[in-house]
């Protein structure tokens, strides 16, 4: 693995860590309370900063300046919203990009993108593959929900579901199908769980 990538790898398990493991409820309470002002969230950046510092090998240090500043101000930005699932999502996202942006500004180059543009234009199965993931996920749930109307619309009139269960049945098996072709067998218990 080159160094661009095991520095990269080393960011996100940083950022797992100094952000689910070493930062205490303590702080996120205090950020959420007192925002900007909070002590809570200044330590949780330099937490964050000395994570990033150490398991990089004190490395790329002004790179590593930059993602505990964007930290700071993405949390504190996120402590004025609503505690959902939502808002933890974007939060996540916006501190992952971070690390993207800054790997891809520190290790690749124009170069680097075409190269690796042509080497996935000369792989059909990544594009069948992707079209697959797009197919079953909105797409397939409008399929599966037109094929079910009928039975949905009885439940208004209290009656029998007793179809329905058969054509979920046949979306899980072609799905099944789909992941033993790929000698995807341990998919099949989490698709069962």
């Amino acid at each position: 693995m080159n160094e661009g990538l095991t520095w990269l790898f080393k960011l996100l398990l940083a950022h797992l860590l100094s952000d689910f493991v070493f930062q205490p409820a303590s702080w996120v309470e205090d950020r959420y309370q007192k925002h900007f002002r909070s002590k809570g969230l200044y330590l949780h950046g330099a937490v964050t900063g000395l994570t990033a510092a150490f398991i990089t090998g004190f490395r790329h240090l002004p790179v590593v300046i930059f993602i505990t500043i964007a930290h700071v101000l993405t949390d504190g930005w996120k402590s004025y919203r609503r505690r959902t699932a939502t808002w933890f999502l974007i939060d996540q996202v916006i501190h992952i990009v971070v690390i993207l942006v800054a790997w891809v500004l520190l290790f690749q180059t124009w170069k680097d993108w075409k190269q690796q543009w042509l080497q996935l234009n000369a792989l059909p199965s990544f594009w069948l593959k992707t079209a697959a993931f797009i197919f079953v996920t909105t797409p397939a749930g409008i399929l599966i929900g037109q094929l079910t109307q009928q039975w949905r619309d009885k439940i208004t009139d209290g009656e029998s579901l007793a179809n329905a269960g058969k054509w979920i049945g046949i979306a899980e098996r072609v799905i099944i199908l789909a992941f033993v072709l790929n000698n995807q067998f341990s998919a099949i218990g989490l698709l069962v769980a």
